[in-house]
């Protein structure tokens, strides 16, 4: 059993970086309207998770093991996500977008190219911010994003009243937030936790 302790991933600041590397891969696809093409929006949550997966890894220095229980993910997923190659992934990305689920190694690869340009200085996302602000049809349509777009800046972990406040007036697929953070456990570790819950909760 690996031992989850706050202060131990608050030596950097994971939220944070993740976040970065997550906004860079979805502007690295093509855009949040590249996913609405396709209708494939579980790329979100599985490019959110992704990004955990490498930032924990490079920089927080963690085991398979660890990231897997603090992701909720299986070890095999860790471990395609961190042996992914970035190359080979975008070779075979557009064939790979018109698949309802993306495959961990395509996150994974997607998440480690977006974390090398972040690396090199590259992490401006200049488009995405403009199509987020720009179409705001879309950002119903992206729930992901636009409760990220909203819980930026949050220091998890985070309990419901504070996400309450954050998210006021959102409605994802007809049903009010509030309805679905009573489903979540607290507190919320971290935005992909976040994401892969209020999912959960649409479906019960």
């Amino acid at each position: 059993m690996v031992e989850l302790k706050p202060d131990e991933i608050q030596v950097f600041d994971i939220d944070a970086t993740a976040l970065r590397v997550f906004l860079k891969a979805l502007e690295i696809l093509g855009g949040p309207r590249k996913l609405i093409e396709y209708r494939n929006l579980t790329w979100i949550t599985s490019l959110m998770e992704a990004s955990y997966a490498i930032v924990l890894s490079r920089e927080g220095m963690k085991t398979e093991d660890w990231i897997a229980q603090f992701l909720g993910l299986t070890r095999q997923t860790v471990r395609n996500i961190l042996r992914a190659d970035p190359e080979l992934v975008l070779k075979k990305l557009e064939g790979e977008l018109q698949e309802k689920t993306p495959r961990a190694h395509t996150a994974g690869g997607l998440a480690k190219l977006a974390y090398n340009e972040i690396k090199e200085g590259r992490d401006s996302i200049l488009i995405l911010t403009h199509i987020m602000s720009q179409t705001s049809e879309a950002l119903g349509i992206i729930w992901p994003v636009e409760v990220l777009r909203r819980t930026k800046g949050m220091s998890f972990p985070v309990e419901r009243q504070e996400l309450a406040e954050r998210l006021s007036g959102m409605k994802i697929k007809d049903k009010p937030i509030e309805t679905l953070l009573d489903r979540l456990s607290y507190p919320v570790r971290n935005p992909a936790e976040l994401l892969k819950g209020l999912r959960e909760a649409m479906s019960e």
